[in-house]
């Protein structure tokens, strides 16, 4: 098994929105992969959603409640890509071997 500082932060959350770990020393199984496929679509939807805010704010005509739903989405993508950014500089630190 995984030592503890080696755990992978997983790209959800638990009860009370804390966050979940993976203790695993096989990056092809099942939960890693899961992890994996999660992450790359939650990248994906904040792709998407960085161009529909550059067309929102760009749309002369989108009223306060467009700007305050498209804030709502940012603010979840932003924290989605937040946790994935965590989660893969904790791997890359830990599988990259300590320069001198």
């Amino acid at each position: 098994m995984t030592a503890q500082n080696e755990l992978r932060l997983l790209p959800w959350s638990g009860p009370e929105d804390k966050p979940c770990y993976l203790s695993t020393d096989d990056r092809n199984g099942y939960m890693s992969r899961l992890a994996d496929n999660i992450e790359s679509e939650q990248l994906e939807t904040a792709t998407e959603l960085l161009k529909q805010a550059a067309e929102t704010l760009g749309d002369e005509h989108a009223g306060p409640e467009d700007m305050q739903l498209l804030a709502k989405e940012l603010t979840g993508a932003l924290r989605d890509v937040l946790r994935v950014a965590t989660s893969r500089g904790h791997l890359l630190a830990v599988s990259e071997p300590q320069r001198i």
